[in-house]
């Protein structure tokens, strides 16, 4: 027996044993005290699962961070890389190179309303640095507001955009970053008792945020289109479309950050295509190309673009649409176009892991909730559901977390864990088969997280 990589279970095991004795000798890991962590080591992947340095095979319910959109070793992308790299495996940026310019058109043609122009990155946390000094450069202007419960990277910028408390260790109060509350029912701030409510108490929120802070001095809003990281919430109806009025009012960019909504995560190329809404500036990375190489990006409007006709834009990175990221995004793209990885998202969402995380809930006291949309899913843990009391604190964990992502693993289960929410997160072309194959290890692990509830 050999593993997808070709290598034996034998060979594997040796391989992981030297690679996880040099990752501790030499690694610095991110966020991450590095005493006190004992990372897993991954040998194989194919399609929807992950070999570990044991040799179990696990079900991947997280994409690794929310990013293998179209899931591990897709042979047509790992053979545009292959065929790139005998061709041209790089060039500098201020050079045409084909295979960047066909994936601006190919990611031209499926972002919202008229964003045409394509600026290249490394990664989202740079894509989302761009887009502000675009609208900062366009608007003349400094402040950018964005929300609590967010995650933008964790550049400087980036960082300071952000509202979880990751932000914390690196906010000094001085990057012109002002943050309000979103709109999130579950835990509303607006004391709503339903959408309507929580939307439009939410938007008066933020137009009373504007007024206090001056119109005028706010270059942009950046806005999950749907938040991720910080907890699936998906907007309730009217609010990105307030966002946009309030936007336009005031003469304020609407960055929409799509760094981990983007590219079929939802069940549409972008989240922001749920709400009938265009950005000015529109950020992407991970499921552009499934992380195969490093690749981000900002889509740009007409008006914003058009600054920068006559005036050089003060920015630039030296793998800007390098030749072998973008070429595994053309072939991203055209397998999701080809083989209707998009389609299967939101069929699997609304036909299997929506259903069956709601059976899941009325069969566990510790999901308080269930939110999200395509194969973009949180389970809200609790441990009272009368108080809505959290199993792991804001901003913290809990032996009750560190006992149900043991149990996970234990069971075949790779998942995506923050604070005290367990996000259902697999990749696109995940089947209707491994999809109900996560949900009954699910079944199994909440067992642990109900033992924590009163």
């Amino acid at each position: 027996m050999t593993l997808p990589n070709g290598l034996t279970p034998e060979a594997a095991s040796q391989q992981a044993a030297r690679a996880y004795e040099l990752d501790r000798r030499h690694v610095f890991h991110s966020w991450s005290a590095q005493a006190q962590i004992n990372p897993m080591t991954i040998t194989a992947t194919q399609g929807c699962y992950v070999w570990d340095g044991d040799g179990n095979r696990l079900l991947d319910f997280s994409s690794q961070l929310v990013n293998t959109n179209i899931g591990h070793q897709h042979p047509k992308v790992v053979a545009a890389v292959q065929e790139q790299a005998a061709t041209l495996c790089t060039v500098a940026p201020q050079h045409v190179n084909a295979a960047r310019s066909e994936a601006a058109r190919l990611i031209a043609e499926r972002t919202p309303g008229e964003l045409n122009k394509i600026f290249f990155t490394n990664g989202g946390a740079e894509a989302v640095e761009h887009a502000v000094r675009m609208a900062r450069l366009h608007t003349g202007r400094y402040k950018v507001l964005t929300r609590y419960r967010s995650y933008h990277g964790g550049t400087e910028t980036a960082i300071n955009l952000t509202g979880d408390p990751r932000r914390w260790p690196n906010d000094h109060g001085n990057a012109g970053v002002v943050h309000f509350f979103g709109p999130f029912l579950y835990r509303t701030q607006f004391h709503a008792s339903n959408e309507t409510e929580e939307s439009e108490r939410a938007l008066a929120h933020l137009e009373q945020t504007i007024a206090f802070e001056g119109p005028s001095t706010i270059a942009a809003i950046v806005l999950e289109s749907i938040p991720g990281t910080a907890g699936i919430m998906v907007p309730p109806p009217g609010y990105l479309a307030g966002v946009r009025a309030l936007c336009d009012k005031h003469g304020i960019i609407l960055i929409a950050d799509e760094v981990m909504s983007g590219f079929g995560r939802t069940g549409k190329w972008f989240a922001i295509d749920h709400f009938d809404v265009v950005p000015d500036l529109l950020t992407f990375a991970k499921g552009v190309n499934s992380g195969y190489v490093p690749l981000g990006g900002v889509a740009i409007s007409p008006a914003i673009a058009a600054t920068f006709d006559d005036r050089a834009y003060p920015g630039g990175l030296t793998y800007s649409g390098h030749p072998l990221a973008t070429a595994a995004a053309v072939a991203t793209i055209d397998a999701m176009a080809d083989e209707r990885i998009i389609e299967n998202a939101a069929d699997i969402g609304a036909e299997v892991l929506g259903p069956g995380l709601r059976e899941l809930a009325a069969r566990h006291p510790s999901i308080g909730e269930v939110r999200g949309t395509g194969v973009f899913w949180a389970l809200e843990l609790v441990r009272d559901r009368a108080t809505r009391e959290p199993l792991a604190p804001y901003g913290g964990t809990s032996q009750a977390m560190t006992e149900v992502a043991a149990e996970c693993r234990a069971a075949g289960l790779l998942v995506f864990i923050n604070f005290n929410r367990l996000h259902v997160v697999p990749p696109c072309v995940v089947s209707a088969a491994e999809a109900k194959e996560g949900l009954a290890l699910l079944d199994q692990a909440l067992t642990v997280a109900d033992r924590h509830t009163v």
